[in-house]
């Protein structure tokens, strides 16, 4: 089978406050995250791309899992692979140790720079500025590593990146310590297979997800009681995504739980009217055990107009 043509940009990198491991990508190839990004939880990352080595993620890992150095399992898989030098390849491990290689048969513009727990890489850029700008912009970051990866992303663009366009992303964040399986300890794994700005969509997914990371602690600590962090969480899911459907109802959850019911009734309407299947959801959520079964939101599932499928 004709291996895949990924010219394209990335970064793996380890952050030193919380251990954990993230590799981020893009290119002008559809669902790049598919072949380019590989990660396990307490063992390592990696990215292969070029002429991309598919093979090279999961036997990475698998190498890295067991001990082995990146700079020895690079020159392991390099060392079988006789089309070497139209490779382009990065792996990070859990101590943050990085190796990289950029083959000889890369499409210009092409090169890597690697330093302590981090490198980038790039082929087919517009120029050989491109991935230095993306190395100053991760070590000048501020955020969690999800945050600074997708800067290091943003840093590329604004030099041009690909040389032929842009149409895909992907970013994967895991936990720094093992987990009990190889695919378990995931905590940020998103892709945009196919978007005019791939790189802004990653964003927009990004805050998406961490808002419904909120959502759900909202719903945890409010049905454990624990009020305090149940409104701090909700705060957070606002902010993120203020108006998407489950943050609003979560909004009207805590107006009730403060003693604000109209305000609540209002909130719930306006929802169940534009979107009736919300409130037949959030019945069956309640009936299943799963969100506390609040007075006033009961009280407006039932005054909702029936959810019909269409």
């Amino acid at each position: 089978m004709r291996e895949p043509l990924v010219a394209t940009y990335s970064i793996v990198a380890r952050d030193a406050a919380t251990g954990q491991l993230g590799v981020a990508v893009q290119s002008c190839y559809v669902a790049v995250g598919a072949a380019v990004i590989w990660g396990e939880a307490g063992v390592g990352v990696v990215a292969t791309q070029s002429f991309a080595n598919i093979d090279f993620g999961p036997e990475g890992l698998a190498m890295m899992r067991d001990g082995v150095a990146p700079a020895d399992a690079l020159r392991r898989l390099l060392g079988e692979d006789p089309r070497r030098e139209t490779r382009q390849v990065a792996l990070l491990d859990a101590a943050g140790r990085a190796a990289a290689h950029t083959g000889s048969a890369c499409v210009a513009a092409a090169g890597h720079l690697t330093r302590d727990s981090v490198s980038v890489q790039a082929n087919m850029m517009t120029d050989d500025t491109v991935w230095p700008a993306m190395l100053a912009a991760y070590e000048g970051a501020t955020g969690d590593l999800a945050a600074r990866l997708i800067a290091t992303l943003a840093a590329a663009e604004t030099r041009g990146g690909d040389i032929r366009g842009r149409q895909s992303a992907a970013l994967l964040v895991v936990a720094g310590t093992r987990a009990e399986k190889p695919w378990q300890g995931r905590l940020i794994d998103l892709r945009v297979d196919d978007h005019p700005d791939p790189v802004e969509e990653l964003g927009r997914v990004l805050r998406v997800k961490r808002a419904h990371n909120a959502q759900s602690r909202f719903v945890g600590a409010a049905t454990a009681g624990e009020m305090e962090e149940a409104i701090e969480a909700l705060r957070q899911a606002i902010e993120l995504a203020p108006q998407a459907g489950e943050t609003r109802l979560a909004a009207a959850m805590a107006c009730s739980f403060q003693g604000q019911p109209d305000e609540a009734r209002r909130i719930l309407r306006d929802l169940f009217d534009a979107r009736p299947n919300l409130a037949e959801w959030m019945g069956r959520m309640i009936e299943a055990g799963y969100i506390p079964p609040d007075p006033i939101l009961l009280e407006m599932i039932g005054n909702a107009r029936p959810y019909r499928p269409e």
